[in-house]
């Protein structure tokens, strides 16, 4: 089998709740998706995507995804997408780092394996643990009533675990997660996620107030070790992001001991290759993971579901479905929440169809 076709498409990605907003004010009111199809000599189409959380999040923004796949798709022509290993290896070696960029097609590989196997993606990863698995809900920066309010409306869809957008003023963000604590019922999860927001000193502060609460502190500053400082100066458990970046960060951390839960996005691995690399070496240190990527929609999600749902249960802290949040589906099949909880497809490969007329043109098509 050999790719004969490499197609990329810009899709708009507009909030239900109008804005996402998290630390050092940063927002998004509408998501910029790159979505791609890889097609084959054997009558097989694998599709992909990548979303980045806007350009202010990682080092990656959605117009350099589409411009990395462009250096990347001439290389891949006539190459076997099947073989994964040999896929990835021409992709560093033809583009050095700008992992998101890479990861669409990954994922679109993969799509590829699964319709060629027979097999959905989640068998090819491992195969699936149980019957489904815990999500948990974001929730965007805002008053400390209205994000209480917000725990509570989506306790009532079924949620059980919440992840607070916190990073800005100190004071702010106490209050934040002290009135979100005292709406939770036995059995919720708690996590202030301050993506990077905080200063040392802010986050001491933090930590020390909420000592008492029942709740996950989630990359508190920006650097590792800034991080692993305020790590050891607080008893909560500690959940790290941003900084984990491939499996030499992952290494480092856990021999440091700097974190209990560590957080795999997709795109920031590379795609499910990758992602599935560190996975599975979490497994093997104990470390529980949240299993998600930066963003997106329909494929995005599938992409996320098979990858959790091949995940031992015990390591799968949780996970997230990004095409509840976003009001234009790009794909038909994809999996959808049920109850605070997700099942990935056993359609072979991601189970999902690009909806072309939401795709509309491509931006680009190489082969």
């Amino acid at each position: 089998m050999k790719i004969t076709k490499i197609s990329v498409y810009r899709v708009d990605l507009p909030l239900r709740e109008g804005a996402y907003k998290w630390s050092g004010g940063k927002s998004v009111e509408v998501f910029d998706s790159t979505v791609v199809e890889v097609e084959t000599d054997g009558g097989i189409t694998g599709v992909g995507e990548t979303c980045p959380l806007g350009s202010a999040y990682l080092p990656s923004f959605a117009r350099g995804a589409r411009a990395g796949i462009e250096e990347i798709a001439p290389r891949l022509i006539g190459e076997n997408p099947v073989r994964l290993g040999n896929m990835n290896r021409i992709m560093d070696s033809s583009l050095q780092g700008h992992p998101y960029a890479k990861s669409a097609i990954d994922i679109a590989c993969w799509d590829i394996l699964g319709k060629a196997a027979g097999l959905p993606v989640a068998e090819l990863l491992g195969g699936r643990f149980g019957d489904d698995f815990p999500l948990y809900r974001a929730i965007s920066q805002d008053t400390p009533e209205k994000m209480a309010a917000s725990v509570k409306g989506y306790r009532g869809e079924g949620y059980g675990k919440f992840q607070l957008k916190v990073g800005g003023d100190p004071e702010d963000d106490i209050r934040r997660v002290l009135a979100v604590s005292a709406v939770l019922r036995k059995g919720d999860i708690l996590v202030a996620d301050a993506n990077t927001g905080w200063l040392m000193h802010e986050a001491v502060r933090v930590v020390k107030a909420v000592g008492d609460v029942d709740v996950y502190i989630e990359q508190p500053c920006l650097s590792y070790e800034e991080c692993l400082t305020i790590r050891r100066r607080t008893g909560r458990p500690f959940i790290l992001d941003e900084c984990i970046d491939g499996i030499g960060s992952l290494l480092r951390a856990h021999q440091d001991g700097a974190m209990d839960v560590v957080n795999i996005k997709i795109s920031k691995f590379g795609g499910l290759t990758k992602a599935k690399q560190a996975r599975d070496l979490c497994v093997s240190l104990g470390l529980a993971m949240t299993i998600e990527d930066t963003w997106g929609g329909d494929i995005t999600t599938a992409a996320i579901a098979h990858l959790a749902h091949s995940t031992p249960a015990r390591y799968l802290f949780s996970s997230t479905d990004f095409n509840s949040y976003v009001t234009v589906s790009n794909a038909t099949g994809a999996p959808r929440r049920d109850g605070g909880r997700l099942t990935a497809s056993v359609t072979p490969g991601l189970g999902v169809a690009a909806r072309k007329e939401v795709l509309g043109e491509p931006v680009f098509v190489c082969g």
